[in-house]
C-alpha cells in the first residue's frame, strides 16, 4: 500500500460524471452552470462519435465557453488517457482561473482508469484531487443496463458505474411509480450499499450534495453509518459471488501491521481485477492514540494517518468496505480477524 497524506486543501477538486447513455450527464452539467455562481467551473466533456452534439449545448451555459474542453478521439477511460493527462496538464496553468473541474465521461465508460490516472500520476496528483464520483441513473431503464450480459471478458460498464460512485442520482423519477422506484433503489443497495442515493427528476440535484464535497478522500470511512457493517438477514440467505456487491466488516481490537499489510499485498495481487472500491479505519497494535485510514480502487491503496485521532473513551473498532465481484464476506472476515496483534485475539 502506497502511504499517503491526504493534504489536499490547495488542490483543484475534479468531480468525475458517469452515467449510462441518456442518463441525464449533460443536463446535469447544465443545471450546475446555470444555477451557480459562486465557483468558476471548467468543463471537459469525452464524446464517443463524430459529432459532439451535447458540446453546444453546455457551452451555451458557460461564461467562458473556451473552458469547454471536448476530447471526441475517443474514451477518456481506454485509448485518450493520454489526451486527459495532456488536456489537465494544459489547465494546470490556468488553475487560478476556475475553482472547479467537471469531468463527464461517456456513457461506456469505466471509471477506475480515470481515478487511477489522476491519483497516480505526479503531474496530475500534485494539482488536482477526486472529489466526488456521481453516477446518474436512469431510474426507468437502469435495471436493464445493470442485467445486460456482456461477452467474456468483458465488463459491464453500469454495474462499474454504480459500484465505483460516492454519490448515485436516482433520476428520471417522474418516469416510475413507487412500486419501481423502491425496486431500483433496492437493485442498487444490493450493488453498492455505502453509496449516497439522492433523488432527482430532469437531472436537477441540490449542488452542495455533488460539488467539493470532498467524497474521496480517506476520511470518508468515518461517515459510513453503522448499520452498514451489519450482515443483514437478505446477506445471510443469499450469496451470488457472481454478482457486483459490497461488503462491510467491523471488529474489536489492535491490528498487527505486519500481518495486515501482508494480507491486503495477497488480496490485492490476487483480486485487485475484482475489488472496484476499497476503505478501511485501523487501529494498530503500539500506534498508540493515531487511527489510520485508507481507500482504493482495485490495485491503487492510498493510506495514512486519520486526522482525528482515537478519544481516550473510544472503542477501538477497525472498519472495512470492500465493493466488487466474487466477494465471500465470512472468509474475508476470517482472514482480517488473523491480522489482529496476537494478545488481541486471544
Amino acid at each position: 500500500m502506497s502511504a499517503m497524506a491526504d493534504s489536499n486543501d490547495d488542490k483543484t477538486p475534479i468531480t468525475v460524471i458517469t452515467g449510462f447513455l441518456g442518463a441525464g450527464k449533460t443536463t446535469l452539467v447544465n443545471y450546475i452552470l446555470k444555477e451557480q455562481n459562486d465557483w468558476k467551473i471548467a468543463v471537459l466533456e469525452n464524446e464517443f462519435g463524430e459529432v459532439s452534439i451535447d458540446t453546444g449545448l453546455v457551452a451555451e451555459s458557460m461564461d467562458s465557453p473556451e473552458d469547454l474542453i471536448t476530447m471526441d478521439n475517443g474514451c477518456v477511460c481506454c485509448s485518450v488517457r493520454g489526451d486527459l493527462i495532456r488536456t489537465l496538464g494544459q489547465l494546470a496553468k490556468r488553475r487560478k482561473d476556475f475553482d472547479a473541474i467537471i469531468l463527464e465521461t461517456t456513457g461506456m465508460a469505466d471509471p477506475a482508469p480515470i481515478i487511477y490516472t489522476i491519483q497516480t500520476n505526479p503531474k496530475m496528483s500534485d494539482h488536482y484531487k477526486i472529489d466526488s464520483l456521481v453516477c446518474l441513473a436512469d431510474c426507468k431503464h437502469i435495471e436493464q443496463h445493470l442485467d445486460e450480459i456482456k461477452p467474456e471478458g468483458n465488463v459491464n460498464e453500469a454495474l462499474q458505474q454504480v459500484a465505483f460512485a460516492d454519490k448515485i442520482l436516482l433520476n428520471k423519477l417522474d418516469l416510475v411509480n413507487e412500486e419501481e422506484k423502491k425496486r431500483v433503489k433496492d437493485r442498487i443497495r444490493s450493488i453498492n450499499k455505502f453509496a449516497a442515493i439522492i433523488e432527482t427528476e430532469r437531472s436537477k440535484a441540490p449542488l452542495d450534495k455533488i460539488l467539493k464535497v470532498d467524497g474521496f478522500n480517506m476520511e470518508s470511512i468515518l461517515t459510513v453509518d453503522p448499520e452498514f457493517f451489519d450482515e443483514d438477514d437478505t446477506n445471510k440467505k443469499t450469496h451470488n459471488t457472481a454478482l457486483v456487491q459490497s461488503v462491510g466488516i467491523s471488529f474489536k481490537g489492535n491490528l498487527h501491521a505486519q500481518w495486515f499489510n501482508m494480507f491486503m499485498m495477497d488480496l490485492l495481487r490476487d483480486r485487485a481485477e475484482d475489488l472496484y472500491r476499497t476503505k478501511g479505519l485501523l487501529s494498530f497494535h503500539g500506534q498508540g492514540d493515531t487511527k489510520f485510514v485508507f481507500q482504493g480502487v482495485h490495485e491503487q491503496i492510498n493510506f495514512g494517518p486519520s486526522q482525528k485521532p482515537w478519544a481516550a473513551d473510544e472503542e477501538r473498532i477497525n472498519k472495512f468496505v470492500f465493493i466488487g465481484k466474487k466477494l465471500d464476506r465470512a472468509e474475508l472476515t476470517k482472514s482480517l480477524m488473523e491480522c489482529l496483534y496476537k494478545e488481541e485475539a486471544k
